[in-house]
């Protein structure tokens, strides 16, 4: 099977980190020099992850040449979703678009979701020959942060980016090789507040329950442990994939990291002794956008013509959970 089509969205409204030191204690310089970051995509009013993921999802199907009813499956990788959990958003987007023949459901693996999605879109397609898959990152994070916390509201935007996966008889490399892992010992480091984990104090009248009382959720995160475990897995996973290949990390054309720091990125060059050029770095106009990253990657390389046909690429994300994944692929076949 093949990737046959990419598509991404960005919200038009741009916050700088000027505008960010503008309330808070920092700068610009301090800003980019920690991250890489220069400025974010902030969803405004009547915009949602829903609606980022359908306008991500039109143009990678707009690519693809294909309609919504050959669309069998839709996997929407998120950890912002519309509604706090149900319905799922993917099911928003299954009405936006128009897809009445495909299931959908939202898959939660954090800035990892997009690999873990795209497994599970193969899967899928294995056992559906002629179907399509349609696969979304997208996020909506600036709607969860705190935004008098500077070590997190500096890092995140919201966006989405999608593919089409299905058959092609093109196809003719069997090479793709997967690998997806998860500790959830390390799953305080990055959360997002709310759920059930406390239970509800009892009405004294009654002896049941009171209702809950609904809670903006926010998202936490511990930094210097989370940019440790990011540089030694990253380079583990890409590391590991190469050599379930029998090549080398330098035999590499392109690595698409989860855009979450730059100075991560340039440390996992660094330690896999590979030019930092082999990897797509677009976060300074973009921050971290989760789940949406690499496919809004994906799809800037090919709209621009940096990723050709044939070229040896790795897809690898990381984060909160914690989990960890990547996918070696020779483009665009998975």
């Amino acid at each position: 099977m093949r990737i046959l089509g990419t598509g991404s969205y960005l919200p038009s409204k741009v916050v700088t980190n000027e505008a960010i030191a503008a309330t808070l204690d920092t700068t610009d310089e301090w800003i980019y020099a920690h991250t890489g970051i220069r400025s974010r995509h902030v969803a405004e009013e009547g915009e949602s992850t829903s609606t980022m993921a359908a306008k991500a999802a039109e143009a990678a199907m707009d690519a693809a040449g294909v309609t919504a009813d050959e669309i069998g499956l839709i996997v929407l990788a998120t950890s912002t979703p519309d509604f706090a959990p149900f319905p799922s958003t993917a099911c928003l987007v299954q009405a936006q678009l128009g897809c009445t023949e495909a299931g959908a459901f939202d898959l939660q693996a954090a800035c990892s979701g997009f690999v873990y999605a795209l497994e599970q879109a193969r899967g899928f397609l294995r056992f559906n020959p002629g179907k399509k898959a349609l696969v979304i990152g997208a996020e909506c994070l600036t709607r969860i942060l705190d935004w008098t916390d500077r070590s997190s509201c500096i890092l995140f935007g919201d966006g989405a980016g999608a593919v089409v996966l299905g058959d092609s008889e093109m196809n003719v490399n069997c090479a793709t090789t997967t690998i997806l892992g998860a500790d959830g010992k390390g799953g305080r480091y990055i959360l997002r507040t709310g759920g059930t984990r406390e239970s509800l104090k009892e009405n004294p009248m009654t002896g049941l329950p009171s209702p809950a009382v609904p809670s903006i959720p926010r998202l936490m995160l511990q930094g210097h442990e989370v940019f440790a475990f990011a540089v030694r897995k990253l380079a583990k996973v890409v590391e590991a994939l190469c050599e379930r290949q029998c090549i080398t990390p330098d035999a590499l054309d392109r690595v698409y990291a989860h855009q979450a720091n730059r100075r991560i990125i340039e440390a996992t060059a660094r330690r896999m002794k590979i030019p930092l050029d082999r990897f797509w770095i677009n976060l300074e106009t973009t921050a971290n956008t989760s789940s949406a990253s690499i496919p809004i990657a994906l799809d800037e390389s090919v709209r621009s013509g940096e990723l050709r046909n044939g070229m040896k690429i790795v897809l690898a994300g990381f984060g909160s959970g914690l989990t960890w994944g990547g996918i070696y692929s020779v483009w665009p076949d998975f």
